[in-house]
């Protein structure tokens, strides 16, 4: 299995304690798993509110709104640790609280799926129609959320 180096960083007052960050590696480290990816890896993220990712957002992909999660792949390898640089997670812990409730089934759910769905991103998957690329995607998101937590349905 992948190890994960995770970067952390929150911003705007969003805080940061260990269970968060353990629920991020844990997602992002299933996620390797399930594609086989057997060699360690780097993660970067930002933890912030919606106006922090709306900010990122419109400077980075001209949208001026703010959404659940952003994913700037990278996919280079550090010459000095050997690790695959996967590139930068944007997650709205706002939208993910809002959404907890709205699916019902909690912040920490959410977060774990945002997370899922954006270490896909990291790794070539997309969503840009409602065609095969998308029920692809959709589908490894539902395996990765039933071995990471069996007993909650994911609606998105």
């Amino acid at each position: 299995m992948a190890a994960v180096k995770l970067a952390l960083r929150c911003e705007r007052g969003v805080k940061c304690p260990p269970e968060l960050r353990r629920r991020i590696k844990a997602a992002a480290e299933a996620v390797l798993a399930a594609e086989g990816m057997d060699r360690p890896c780097e993660l970067s993220v930002l933890l912030t509110d919606d106006e922090g990712i709306r900010a990122v957002n419109r400077e980075f992909r001209d949208v001026d709104e703010p959404t659940d999660v952003l994913s700037f792949p990278m996919g280079d390898t550090d010459p000095a640790t050997g690790r695959l640089l996967l590139g930068d997670m944007v997650l709205n812990v706002d939208r993910a609280g809002e959404q907890g409730v709205r699916f019902g089934h909690g912040a920490d759910h959410e977060i774990s799926y945002l997370t899922v769905h954006s270490v896909l991103h990291l790794l070539g998957y997309d969503h840009v129609d409602e065609g095969a690329m998308k029920r692809e995607m959709r589908a490894r998101e539902k395996a990765v959320m039933a071995i990471l937590e069996p007993d909650t349905q994911t609606e998105e």
